[in-house]
């Protein structure tokens, strides 16, 4: 009775085996294909993916709908690029489903449908894809293959918000200034403006300058209106431009001067120092007890006592 039962084992031992082999194989060629396209081989790593998205790999599936989406090592196909996010959205591929959804919402390798962008755009959503929360929150606010409901673009924008999209921190702090869906709020619009501006959004840098000036939401402050105008300004908003020059003409030379000292500051530390402007520089005679290390800007007043 032993033999028999040793065979079976060796059998079974054996395709055991050779499925693990293959799932390493797979794995291999899958790493190997992404090797290839980041280093600009398309055509490689189209040969490498092609036959395991033939045999059901989701993830090789997207690529190959990413590279005929994009034309990259294949010419440009969207229809051909649909049938694989299709298949890959299919086996719950959260980035495959967000992009058939866009496919839809666009009208590129299907007809225009957006309840069908909407279906792809909440399989995703439902699992956390904030570009896709952030879209569903436009189809919402837009009444774009649901009803419209302000009240439901509000919630999807803040989802997609505290994940850090700055487009819709933007649109959820744009929704509390208007009072769409929530109670109105300046002050917590101004907190998700913010946020977005802390990301380089020309728009709610823009915004949050606007409501700076206007005290609307935060302490009137016309230097760090001006500071963010101006960056925002920087980013060829001819509106930020125009709302700034405004602003200077209700400003002192001095104070202008701490501003763009202050969007400098801003943007050389990639947005970490905005909020902590030093307004001492332009404000105290002396050094104050409490900064003994403030390096004031060249041209504000501060500029001569924080260098002793």
């Amino acid at each position: 009775m032993r033999a028999p039962i040793t065979r079976t084992l060796m059998s079974v031992l054996l395709m055991l085996s050779c499925v693990l082999s293959s799932g390493v194989v797979l794995a291999g060629s899958f790493e190997d294909g992404i090797a290839a396209y980041q280093r600009g081989d398309y055509v490689t790593a189209l040969q490498l993916w092609l036959p395991l998205a033939e045999q059901g790999s989701s993830g090789a599936q997207y690529n190959l709908g990413s590279m005929y989406s994009n034309g990259k090592g294949v010419t440009q196909n969207y229809n051909e690029a649909v049938k694989w996010y299709r298949l890959a959205a299919a086996q719950g591929d959260t980035d495959a489903a967000l992009s058939l959804g866009l496919m839809y919402d666009n009208g590129k390798g299907a007809i225009q449908d957006y309840l069908e962008a909407v279906r792809w755009y909440l399989l995703a959503a439902k699992h956390g894809n904030g570009e896709a929360q952030f879209n569903l929150g436009q189809m919402f606010s837009n009444g774009k293959g649901v009803p419209q409901d302000f009240s439901q673009a509000a919630n999807w924008y803040r989802f997609a918000a505290e994940q850090g999209k700055a487009l819709a921190q933007f649109k959820l702090g744009l929704a509390y200034a208007q009072g769409e869906g929530v109670t109105r709020d300046f002050k917590e619009a101004a907190k998700w403006y913010q946020l977005a501006a802390t990301q380089g959004l020309a728009g709610a840098q823009a915004t949050l300058g606007g409501a700076y000036a206007t005290g609307q939401g935060v302490p009137q402050n016309l230097v760090i209106a001006h500071m963010w105008l101006n960056i925002a300004g920087s980013q060829d908003s001819a509106g930020a431009v125009t709302f700034r020059d405004a602003v200077s003409k209700s400003m002192t030379a001095q104070q202008i001067t701490a501003a763009q000292a202050l969007a400098q500051k801003c943007l050389a530390s990639n947005y970490k120092e905005c909020d902590r402007p030093p307004l001492d520089c332009f404000l105290s005679k002396t050094r104050p007890p409490s900064m003994p290390n403030l390096i004031c800007p060249p041209g504000t007043p501060g500029a001569l006592w924080s260098k002793s």
